[in-house]
């Protein structure tokens, strides 16, 4: 192992190390394993896409630290972040100033998230975004809204379109509306070619999902 692959192992451990302890707080789908999922897919997808695997995995392992969902505010999961960074030596300013950035600008919000301009923010953004697709993504949805007690469903309520930041974080939902307001149109937002190729699959999956539990909601299952 070289020098340098040897700092930025030391490095992603220490990572490793503060997010799991960090993550065992939540149980909401949020957890160490969506972290370790993210991750692995975050750098599958940089080798495949010649991004930078250990800026990546780096922020892959860090990209929930701030989320506001989990913290008091944006601005206090920001001072958590850069408070563990400031302790982190070994790790170059540069790559530092690069991984927050990733971190800040990857987060769907609503669908009001500002576009990210490196490829490796495409990849980090692209592997938590495969995490809510799929049957690991329908899993985690019931996770976080039986966590927040959301009601399943309920036919009045249709999905909400054009939502402000603020509307999509607190607004009235259910889980089966988030379906329509945020991961059915996560596919056509993916960055990357391959992560794309993966979305599709996964896509799929859940549409099939939601159709049978309506069918089965209003006693129409064959």
């Amino acid at each position: 192992m070289t020098l340098d692959s040897s700092t930025n192992e030391s490095i992603l451990e220490a990572a490793r190390i503060f997010v799991q302890e960090e993550a065992s707080k939540h149980s909401d789908g949020h957890d160490w394993t969506h972290i370790q999922r993210v991750t692995a897919l975050a750098v599958r997808l940089a080798r495949h896409m010649g991004a930078d695997p250990f800026v990546c995995e780096l922020a892959a392992l860090l990209h929930d630290v701030p989320d506001e969902k989990l913290n008091d505010s944006l601005e206090a999961g920001m001072a958590k972040l850069n408070t563990w960074l400031d302790n982190q030596p070994l790790l170059e300013p540069s790559t530092r100033e690069v991984v927050v950035n990733i971190i800040s600008t990857i987060s769907y919000a609503g669908g009001q998230g500002a576009a990210v301009d490196s490829l490796e923010a495409q990849v980090v953004q692209d592997a938590d975004r495969l995490d809510a697709l799929g049957a690991i993504g329908i899993a985690r949805t019931f996770a976080f809204s039986g966590a927040r007690g959301r009601e399943m469903y309920d036919p009045s309520l249709p999905p909400r379109e054009q939502m402000t930041r603020e509307e999509y974080r607190n607004g009235r939902s259910t889980t089966i509306n988030h379906f329509y307001e945020k991961l059915f149109k996560l596919k056509d937002l993916m960055n990357t070619s391959y992560g794309k190729e993966l979305a599709q699959r996964r896509h799929e999956y859940m549409v099939q999902f939601v159709e049978q539990f309506k069918q089965e909601w209003e006693g129409m299952d064959r």
